[in-house]
């Protein structure tokens, strides 16, 4: 069976089956694929930089999928194939490599993951990065282009002999020593600064347990109650995602039985967390990204915090009014918030955090990488300062306004030309809102509408998916009550449109 390769291309990221198992999804992501991809990342990357494919040593790890150690040995042996020096660094996580371009230890030209974040145990992926960062989505069409054209006999042909030997470095002990040494530095409280706090971790199986054993328990934390950090690729738990309610459940059950400080949880690949405070609080979404942004402020006073375009007008008050800071609430996609914040920078205006509510959050301290361990890292700081003063982590966003009421509608467009027909539904949704007088804050992405009133308080975003023929409608009510009342005027708005699919609202 052919495979389109380019179909493979997931925004910034490739992504596909990996294995069999799941009824009505067949492999699509084979060891010969990845070899290819392999092969074409050298071609890329030498063109990138201008060495040639001997010059040119690339690090590679993995997480803890059932499939990731075939696809690493595969993807390994097409860049060996093409001239470039591999170095295998086993289980990783997707932050620690791309530490491993900037690390003095490695400085690899370039780098790449094989992870599929947060989906189930059947699928896979490849993110890359090189001294920019993790690659755009242009690049990563380059690259599978080139692998494209790339016959499978040869990459099954190669595939078939033994590969070379790769140089194994143990990348994952290098990125706990920098992280812990953020901690100390941050705590200043000699080598057992977190002594006196207990703080449990959640790695649902996935490549996280090292924030436990190799981080916090050298610290001198009680990490008792910590809970599935043996990496396995069948996810037996729960899936490691902090979206996921069952996994939140996990870490915040283990919190409050081991009366513990501080939970912590990550996805597989550790570029998201997620927390849990001491009373059982689950701290994400926007509660997450107000808490980084509170640690933040007193460094970056009157700086700009970048967000996803579902962020709630309750964190924009939060930010605003009690933190002094700007909030651009700009666009779904963690490489849309990222750049954003880059290019923010470049021009001068300071930005040290673009986070999205799933737990992606990139700090300008930190190579504007999103790295969920990084960010943990801020939280065990702020925990310890807070336990000095005899405060709790929770005192850092007491202001922000609980959630009361929210919802989010998915709307399915049928028919061809999905963007064309929800681009014209966009477009009569804000001519109906603004007949109706209803406020417009400005939106870069969807008709976002606020309501401040007596009669309603809350917010709507109507938005298309980038990928999918589906308009998902996100709605926040500020009372009891609100909810029901916004779903009714979304429904007004959106009413008439034969091509969609809005039986969700009823």
């Amino acid at each position: 069976m052919s495979i389109d390769i380019l179909k493979l291309q997931n925004g910034s990221d490739v992504r596909g089956v990996a294995l069999e198992g799941v009824e009505g999804e067949h492999v699509n992501l084979t060891a010969s694929i990845a070899f290819r991809i392999g092969f074409a990342f050298v071609e890329w990357l030498s063109g990138k930089t201008k060495k040639s494919a001997d010059q040119l040593r690339i690090g590679v790890g993995r997480d803890s999928r059932i499939s990731g150690p075939d696809l690493l040995n595969a993807l390994s042996c097409g860049i060996s194939a093409a001239g470039a020096k591999v170095v295998n660094c086993n289980m990783a996580t997707t932050p620690a490599m791309f530490m491993s371009i900037v690390f003095n230890q490695t400085k690899f030209d370039g780098s790449a993951m094989i992870t599929a974040s947060h989906l189930p145990f059947n699928r896979n992926g490849i993110k890359f990065f090189n001294v920019d960062g993790g690659l755009e989505h242009e690049d990563i069409t380059d690259i599978l282009k080139i692998a494209a054209k790339i016959p499978e006999g040869d990459a099954d042909a190669a595939l078939s002999k033994p590969c070379a030997k790769y140089e194994e470095f143990d990348l994952i002990s290098l990125y706990a020593d920098y992280l812990k040494n953020k901690i100390k530095d941050g705590i200043g409280k000699g080598d057992k600064p977190l002594s006196k706090l207990h703080i449990v971790v959640d790695s649902g199986n996935g490549a996280s347990g090292f924030f436990a054993d190799k981080i916090l328990a050298p610290l001198g934390a009680d990490v008792s109650g910590s809970q599935f950090l043996e990496p396995d690729g069948s996810f037996p738990n729960h899936i490691p995602n902090p979206e996921n309610k069952q996994a939140m459940e996990a870490i915040r059950s283990a919190v409050l039985k081991n009366k513990a400080d501080l939970g912590l949880i990550f996805d597989t690949d550790v570029d998201r967390m997620s927390a849990v405070l001491s009373d059982g609080s689950e701290v994400n979404r926007d509660s997450i990204i107000a808490m980084i942004s509170a640690i933040l402020a007193p460094e970056y006073p009157g700086s700009t915090i970048i967000t996803d375009s579902v962020t709630s007008d309750r964190l924009t008050y939060f930010l605003e009014e009690v933190l002094g800071l700007k909030h651009l609430c700009y666009m779904r996609g963690y490489k849309n918030v990222i750049n954003k914040q880059k290019e923010l920078n470049a021009k001068g205006i300071v930005a040290p955090l673009a986070m999205e509510t799933s737990g992606h959050g990139a700090l300008k301290d930190n190579f504007f990488l999103d790295d969920g361990a990084f960010l943990a890292v801020k939280l065990v700081i702020a925990l310890a300062k807070a336990a000095e003063e005899g405060k709790k982590l929770d005192s850092l966003i007491e202001k922000l306004p609980p959630l009361v009421e929210e919802g989010e509608y998915r709307f399915k467009i049928s028919g061809d030309d999905f963007k064309e027909y929800g681009n014209k539904v966009l477009e009569e949704f804000k001519a109906r809102a603004k007949a109706a007088g209803y406020t417009m804050p400005q939106s870069y992405e969807g008709v976002r509408l606020s309501f401040k009133g007596e009669d309603v308080q809350g917010w709507i975003l109507l938005r298309l998916s980038l990928h999918d023929p589906v308009m998902p409608l996100n709605i926040e009510g500020a009372r009891k009550g609100d909810l029901a009342k916004l779903v009714k005027i979304a429904g007004k708005l959106t009413d008439g449109f034969d091509r969609l699919d809005r039986s969700c609202l009823k």
